[in-house]
């Protein structure tokens, strides 16, 4: 069994200073860790299909860093601060995982860390040997 540890960062300042990483691979599995909707230099889009758009985007950049892919994923979390953004948030990750359709979970929470932030987002994934 290959328990080799591998991580990426997506930059975070938060990464150090908190010490955890983007995404640690161990053998085939993949956690990517909860995800913000946070653009080049701190900008955060205001509607939720966007900022969706931006966590998957990150998100996806740490699995592929560690060799996975869209079609490795085998569970999705949703954090969001108002029901409002479902539709939003849940086409977003229809067009991404439409055909793959992993096991997923939508939490609406009280709030995130950032009073900006409508969703943030987890992954795990099974990704092949090699």
């Amino acid at each position: 069994m290959d328990t080799t540890r591998s991580r990426a960062s997506s930059g975070s300042p938060y990464e150090g200073s908190v010490g955890f990483a983007r995404a640690v691979r161990v053998g085939q599995q993949v956690a990517v860790s909860g995800t913000a909707p946070i653009g080049p230099g701190g900008h955060v889009p205001t509607d939720a299909g966007e900022q969706a758009r931006r966590c998957w985007e990150i998100a996806l950049g740490a699995l592929a860093e560690l060799g996975g892919a869209p079609g490795d994923v085998i569970r999705t979390r949703h954090y969001i601060t108002d029901l409002d953004v479902v539709d939003a948030v849940s086409a977003v990750h229809g067009e991404i995982f439409g055909d793959i359709r992993p096991a997923s979970t939508m939490v609406l929470v009280a709030g995130l860390l950032d009073p900006r932030w409508l969703v943030e987002i987890e992954v795990d994934a099974v990704v092949p040997e090699g």
